[in-house]
């Protein structure tokens, strides 16, 4: 009897802030994949989101472990720490150094509909099981876009995807979920000073164990 292999999502975003319905499409993904854990990649930086407006890397944070409390999600910055700036050097730096886990990659359906602009995305594609979130509003995109012209060939069925053996990539299973009609964009502009809220804090990563310098510490003059 072989060793069980620890299965864990990836959620990757900028959390700014992170809000419930990031908890609940990951608590939704954890049952309907199988999973034990989902991890938050909560950014340093977007390349195709504009900087502005962007919290620092601890209040967002903060307000992720905030999120995450009494669930089994942990919150990381690791990007920062393997110095990556897009998601496919960050899975195959994830895939080096967590050797031993299962890792498959969560996405909503309006990320998907924007995948193909993304750097290498058949690489990402290559490197790890995607699981797509569908959204209202985003569907119809999603299944027209260029990605997913190309992923279609790749589709595994859902409960083949959950309890089967080992992963393998590329492989592309698709989940239904009524989401929380929350978004960041709204939580901001009904609570603008959230952030200051998490000013000072030094909030430690989840999965590295490493503390995330305040924003007043990694400052220049």
């Amino acid at each position: 009897m072989g060793s069980y292999t620890t299965r864990i999502g990836l959620l990757g975003g900028s959390f700014n802030p992170a809000h419930g319905g990031h908890r609940q499409i990951s608590l939704f993904a954890l049952s309907a994949l199988g999973l034990d854990e989902v991890w938050w990649l909560v950014s340093p930086g977007n390349p195709l989101k504009p900087k502005r407006g962007i919290a620092p890397l601890p209040a967002r944070i903060s307000s992720a472990v905030e999120q995450a409390r009494r669930a089994p999600i942990r919150v990381t910055a690791i990007e920062r720490e393997f110095g990556t700036r897009y998601t496919v050097d960050t899975l195959h730096a994830m895939r080096r150094r967590y050797a031993k886990r299962s890792f498959v990659w969560l996405m909503g359906a309006d990320n998907l509909a924007q995948f193909h602009l993304w750097k290498d995305w058949r690489e990402i594609a290559r490197t790890m099981p995607i699981a797509v979130i569908g959204r209202p509003g985003y569907d119809a995109e999603a299944i027209a876009s260029p990605a997913m012209a190309w992923l279609r060939r790749y589709r595994v069925p859902l409960a083949s995807f959950a309890n089967g053996g080992e992963w393998s990539a590329p492989a592309l299973v698709t989940l239904r979920f009524d989401p929380d009609p929350r978004s960041a964009t709204a939580i901001r502009r009904a609570d603008p000073d959230w952030a200051m809220r998490h000013a000072g804090s030094s909030p430690r990563d989840q999965v590295t164990h490493r503390l995330i310098p305040s924003a007043e510490e990694t400052a220049t003059p």
